[in-house]
Formats: C-alpha cells, structure tokens, sequence
C-alpha cells in the first residue's frame, strides 16, 4: 500500500516536471538575471537560498537517522553524495553572493515544496524500498556507481567552479551583470546549470533508482527553460561577446 502511494506520487511529480518545462518557456521564473515584480514580495538572496533549499537536509537527516534498514554503509554514502550538494547549496553557496539581489517569497515556497517531496521520494527509496540486497557492499564495485560517483563529482566541481567564477566578475556591493567567457562559460551561457545536471545524471546512475532519475527529469525541466531564458538576456546584453563566442545554451556543441 505504501509502494503504491510512493508511485503514484513519482507519477504526479513526472507529469508536474513536463508542465513546468513548457510554463518556464513562457513564464521564466523571476530570480537572479530575470528577478521580476510580477512574481510578488522578494526577500533578501542568502535568506531565499538557506530557506529553500534546508528542507532538503532536514528530511534527508532525519530520514538517516529514524529509518531501519539493511546494509546501512552504503546506504550511508549513497546519501552522502546528497548530502554534499545540499551542504554546500543551504550553507555555503548563500554565504558568498555578493550584490543585493533578492528573490521572490512565491519561488522560495514552491521550491521548499519540491525539496520537501524529492528528498522524501529519494530518502524513502534508498533507506526503505530498494531490495535488501540492492544495495550490498557490492554495489561499491558495480559499474553504475563507479560512472555515476564520476559524474557526479564532475559535475559538482564543474557547477561549483561557475559559480565561483560568476562571482569573481562582481566587487563586493555590484549588482551589475557581466559576461562571462572562461571556464565552460566559453562554451555554454548557464555552465552552472550544465554542471548540476551532469550532478544529477550521476547521482540517478550511481543510485540506479526512479527516484534519482525523476530528480535528474526535474532538474532538466527546470533549468533547460530556464538557461534558455537566460541565452536570450544575454544575446540581448552582451551582442557583441554573444556574435564572438556562439555559446550554446546549457549543453556544450549541443543546445
């Protein structure tokens, strides 16, 4: 019965992701570069971050510590690779914006939401519904968490290094926008972006779950959108960088 509502959840979130990817085309959401008033009452940038992103980390730690279950190392750091994303994201990432930029109530709300269910969805499948035997120290050797450990790590230190890289191009108080052009920046206009999916394209491998791969559909509808709206600013602000470099719009040579 559990199983049951558990599926029926991933198949409303899968048909929730597919609105959201075409909405976003037409509607981007207004944060960052596209911050807009229409979205409602904005609050200060670092607050929004923490505030949405923390429930991630309250359901996934709470989750470790409540729940039995079999073969608890490697259930431990499958979680772990969870864990690292959402710590640096909650704690960190917040902490060095620069710039007084703020983010709308309506969006930290809807992602407090989605975090809250795709942690669940997560939590719940490694520590309660995956095959006892899934997950044994064998699964350390299989070639699916060797290639998805990979690519997450890859795509952490690539979606962390953009970051740090947009930053770079601010003092501390600027709020304007600058181009950006080293890095995967030279290649694709939201190379953050690009990083957190390759993020979550390992960690959906590395799990092997349909939860990680509705995170990773998730991420895509998301973003994809989002990246596109963001291509379009810059070709827009920047005509000239933009002619010189041809970047894609999230996926390098690609789209």
């Amino acid at each position: 019965m559990l199983y049951s509502v558990y599926c029926t959840v991933e198949i409303v979130m899968l048909v929730l992701g597919l609105i959201c990817f075409f909405a976003l085309y037409f509607i981007p959401a207004g944060y960052g570069k596209l911050i807009d008033k229409k979205w409602g009452f904005s609050f200060n940038n670092k607050a929004a971050w923490m505030l949405m992103e923390c429930p991630t980390l309250i359901v996934m730690i709470s989750l470790l510590s409540i729940l039995d279950y079999a073969h608890k190392p490697v259930r431990i750091v499958l979680v772990s690779f969870f864990l690292a994303h959402y710590i640096q994201r909650t704690l960190i990432f917040p902490m060095l914006l620069k710039g007084n930029s703020k983010m709308p109530l309506s969006i930290v709300s809807m992602g407090m939401l989605f975090n809250t269910v795709n942690a669940f969805l997560i939590g719940l499948w490694i520590f309660y519904f995956s095959p006892a035997e899934m997950y044994s120290v064998r699964w350390f050797a299989d070639p699916r968490f060797i290639v998805g450990a990979a690519l997450f790590c890859a795509g952490m230190f690539i979606n962390i290094q953009s970051d740090s890289y947009i930053r770079s191009l601010r003092a501390n108080g600027d709020s304007k926008h600058y181009y950006p052009c080293k890095g995967m920046y030279r290649y694709v206009t939201s190379a953050n972006y690009f990083g957190e999916l390759v993020e979550w394209l390992g960690f959906a491998v590395l799990t092997w779950s349909s939860a990680g791969f509705l995170f990773l559909f998730w991420t895509a509808c998301n973003l994809v959108p989002r990246s596109h709206a963001l291509y379009k600013k810059y070709a827009q602000d920047f005509p000239e960088e933009f002619a010189r470099y041809k970047p894609k719009r999230i996926i390098p040579f690609v789209y």
